[in-house]
């Protein structure tokens, strides 16, 4: 499923307009992307938590020179931790 997928099914589920819920889902979008940016996480309780951690850099190797070894600067990379609710469902312990 896509962003205009999930758009339309969320359109359909709570009766609004398609551009409603595609509006929804850009505004959804840019507020997590700008709370991870200020290190803050957000959590939607049963569904999981969206934060950003830092991986640590380290020594790589250069694929085309595999002798050269390249250093590998460290990164802020997003996170997904998936809440109980959401493993339930998976586990099909759940209905939703």
């Amino acid at each position: 499923m896509n962003k205009a997928d999930l758009a339309a099914r969320l359109s359909e589920h709570i009766g609004i307009p398609k551009k409603s819920a595609e509006d929804f889902l850009d505004a959804f979008e840019t507020l997590v992307i700008r709370a991870l940016v200020a290190g803050e996480e957000v959590t939607l309780a049963g569904f999981g938590t969206f934060s950003a951690r830092v991986r640590a850099g380290r020594t790589g190797v250069n694929p085309q020179n595999p002798t050269e070894r390249i250093q590998i600067p460290s990164v802020t990379v997003p996170k997904f931790k998936s809440g109980k609710a959401l493993k339930d469902a998976l586990k099909g312990k759940r209905q939703v």
